[in-house]
């Protein structure tokens, strides 16, 4: 099973001081800062996933890119932009979800082409358009008309893609995009694609959908898939279950999942082999907006604020050191936390104990908990976050490394 990691320009940097909190005065972002698979010592995916709305913008705007990183990737190509060791592979797609409200796809096959022809890409999945919605017993007499033009413009982008990759003699490995809105959608999606070529597809739409729905579709396309043929999953992470979706055919899937948890999930921020914690809030009162606004409105004294911030950090790292008790730094986490969130909030608190006594970053082997300590425990500004989400990423890529395909399905 490989697993791609969608990028978003998500890096960290070497030069940053945990103590001070600052960025060397020299640090130049593109040329010193590192991707996941630069900080860590074994490659936490197989490959990363980038999408033309990420890096040329489409009709909600200007992508994450700006003009002289995206100038960059188009002259280096994907593969030394990003400094990828050889074994990493890249893939490259529209970003369907960026579009999902207009009625047609903003891209020509000429124009994704070119973006993955220019950035030199391993392969590429042709233009979709996100179907929402999911009914398995709806007829195709009572289907919602917009869900079945959706699935014909995605397979029409598919038949004019896969006869542009060939008119071009490009190299680029060509992944169809499957779209549907019940398990015999998907397989008539599937069929059609493969009488089309594609021997890799990729299927889309699925975020949305329970892992039971996910299973029935890919029975379903059991029914018509030839056994060369790959499926990639678009978004989907569901660990439990990969092995299962092995057995249908998936080789592989795409997820920011372990990642984003790290700092957007609510409890499970830092992951280990068999559990996830919450990492220890220590918000910072000059860098945190909603703080901020509580310090102006008289709500929050921010002498007080301040001083318990520097006393939170005190502790928690001379208990790494072993110079703290758990208690003392819990009493200090405890005035902190009463003082700076609303006091109807559930306390997280037992959560926090939970973590430090388990001390989970001691006996991690990822080379980011060995170098930083339990200041990848604490939640607390984007150096610290995006390396816990990058030590997030090599507990995943762990996880998942011992799933293969059945030999049965590969002869």
């Amino acid at each position: 099973m490989r697993f791609y990691f969608p990028d978003s320009q998500d890096l960290v940097s070497p030069t940053y001081d945990f103590f001070i909190e600052e960025y060397s005065p020299y640090r130049v972002r593109q040329r010193d800062d590192k991707y996941a698979h630069e900080v860590l010592e074994s490659n936490p995916y197989d490959g990363i996933l980038v999408s033309k709305a990420i890096v040329d913008g489409s009709v909600k705007g200007a992508g994450k890119y700006s003009m002289p990183q995206r100038e960059r990737l188009y002259r280096l190509g994907v593969r030394r932009f990003f400094r990828l060791p050889d074994n990493v592979a890249t893939l490259g797609d529209c970003g369907a979800f960026n579009y999902v409200d207009e009625d047609l796809p903003p891209y020509t096959v000429d124009e994704v082409l070119n973006f993955y022809e220019g950035c030199g890409f391993d392969s590429g999945i042709s233009i979709d358009h996100v179907i929402f919605g999911y009914d398995e017993e709806v007829s195709d007499a009572d289907v919602n008309p917009a869900w079945a033009e959706r699935r014909q413009i995605s397979l029409r982008y598919a038949e004019e893609f896969l006869a542009g990759v060939q008119k071009r003699g490009n190299q680029i490995e060509p992944v169809g995009a499957a779209q549907g809105w019940s398990p015999a959608s998907y397989a008539d999606s599937v069929q059609r694609l493969q009488e089309f070529g594609y021997q890799r597809i990729a299927l889309g739409g699925m975020v949305p959908l329970k892992t039971h729905e996910i299973l029935s579709c890919l029975q379903a396309i059991d029914k018509v898939r030839i056994p060369e043929t790959k499926l990639h999953l678009l978004g989907i992470t569901r660990i439990g279950s990969m092995e299962e979706f092995a057995g249908h055919g998936v080789t592989s899937f795409d997820s920011t999942s372990p990642f984003r948890q790290s700092f957007m999930d609510d409890r499970n921020n830092y992951h280990t082999a068999t559990e996830s914690f919450t990492a220890v809030r220590v918000p910072q009162v000059d860098g945190n907006p909603a703080l901020k606004r509580r310090v102006l409105a008289g709500e929050v004294s921010q002498s007080k604020a301040k001083s318990l911030e520097r006393e939170c950090l005190k502790r928690l790292r001379a208990y790494d050191r072993g110079e703290e008790t758990v208690d003392r730094v819990i009493e200090t986490l405890s005035e902190y936390e009463r003082l700076v969130e609303p006091p109807q909030k559930k306390s997280r608190v037992p959560a926090y104990r939970r973590i430090l006594e388990a001390q989970p970053w001691k006996t991690c082997t990822c080379t980011l908990c060995g170098a930083h300590g339990i200041e990848i425990a604490i939640f607390r500004g984007t150096e610290r976050n995006k390396r816990r989400g990058f030590h997030n990423l090599a507990v995943f890529a762990d996880n998942i490394r011992h799933i293969t395909r059945p030999l049965e399905q590969e002869n």
